[in-house]
């Protein structure tokens, strides 16, 4: 039995660029926060260290359907990206909106 990442080794360069491409784009387009810490190989424990939180509240900030979005801005920033949030409507370009969440 093949494993696919043995499979994918074996493709062509651009071809395996190709493949490489498209899983990004696939696996950016939507990751629960925690998919996202893990894909970014990111620990709680450093995300807390980060926050200044203890573990436990990375955990129950990863569970959370509802979150403020200055939490969910610090726990993006602990796992080195940033937020930008933005609406979206039909027949308009997406907006971004400024100055919510913001954390200093």
């Amino acid at each position: 039995m093949k494993i696919l990442k043995d499979v994918i080794a074996g493709l062509p360069e651009a071809e395996r660029k190709a493949v490489e491409a498209r899983t990004a784009t696939l696996v950016a387009e939507e990751m629960t926060l925690r998919d996202l810490r893990r894909a970014l190989a990111v620990t709680q424990e450093q995300m807390a260290e980060t926050m200044k939180v203890r573990q436990a509240n990375i955990s129950q900030i990863e569970r959370r359907a509802d979150l403020l979005i200055s939490t969910l801005r610090q726990a993006v920033a602990a796992m080195g990206g940033s937020l930008d949030l933005v609406a979206t409507f039909p027949d308009r370009p997406p907006v971004k909106i400024a100055g919510l969440g913001d954390i200093g």
